[in-house]
């Protein structure tokens, strides 16, 4: 496996606060529910994922993939890191840990990502037919899975920047909820595997958000949690995703 050079672009971080107990059973037991102010949290991010290749592929030569996932915040369980490591160390590092991750692109391209994903990453990606249209400061985002035998997902919101841009602060929410430089997933042997993720801090925006339909959490097993999200918006940045690797 390679490292791989993606670039997301339009992305909204809508973010639901919810009791830990909501996630963990939903989640490795190497894993436990990382959380802020004692909060765990469930977020829906779309975006277009853009000149998408191998790290060794020249710029420009990669394809284009808009994607919508559900996922919450995570960190390995105190009984799965060894006696005596120090906090600092890698096997300590927080992360994302994906519920869904819906995936639209090229015809072969996209399936081939998909099923490449499903089987390398161990990451539950399915396939969706999305649309994804930005004009004038706002976006408009379409998805629909058609993933063979899978649970309907549907997902329809318009949404954009409000504001004047900002950088998280250390130890605020946004930077809870934006930076997070590693993903965790099962593979279907039930090993936990990561890859870590290189790129810039985030510029964000508030967002103002019309999320006109979201079948996520019902798809994914989870009631809906009550209340508005609290919403980021970023233009994107490019990002160098590492070989995934087992735990």
């Amino acid at each position: 496996m390679v490292s791989l050079h993606m670039g997301w672009r339009h992305l909204l971080f809508a973010n639901w606060p919810v009791a830990p107990e909501v996630v963990e059973p939903r989640i490795p037991d190497a894993l436990a529910a990382d959380t802020y102010d004692g909060q765990a949290w469930l977020s829906v991010v779309p975006y277009v994922n853009v000149d998408v290749r191998p790290a060794w592929v020249p710029s420009g030569l990669g394809v284009r993939l808009p994607e919508l996932n559900l996922r919450t915040y995570v960190r390995p369980a105190e009984s799965s890191v060894p006696v005596g490591m120090p906090a600092a160390d890698p096997d300590r590092a927080p992360g994302v840990y994906f519920f869904s991750l819906d995936a639209d692109g090229l015809p072969g391209v996209g399936l081939a990502s998909v099923l490449g994903a499903r089987l390398l990453h161990g990451l539950p990606y399915y396939l969706a037919d999305i649309d994804c249209a930005a004009t004038d400061g706002t976006v408009r985002f379409e998805s629909r899975r058609r993933h063979p035998g899978a649970r309907a997902a549907r997902f329809r919101a318009t949404y954009g920047p409000t504001g004047q841009q900002f950088r998280a602060e250390r130890g605020s929410l946004s930077e809870f909820l934006t930076e997070r430089y590693r993903f965790y997933a099962e593979d279907q042997r039930g090993a936990i595997r990561y890859a870590d993720i290189r790129h810039p801090q985030w510029r964000l925006f508030g967002a103002s958000a019309d999320i006109a339909e979201n079948t996520l959490f019902r798809a994914n097993g989870f009631d809906r949690p009550d209340g508005d999200p609290i919403c980021y918006y970023s233009p994107g940045l490019d990002v160098m995703a590492s070989p995934s690797r087992r735990r």
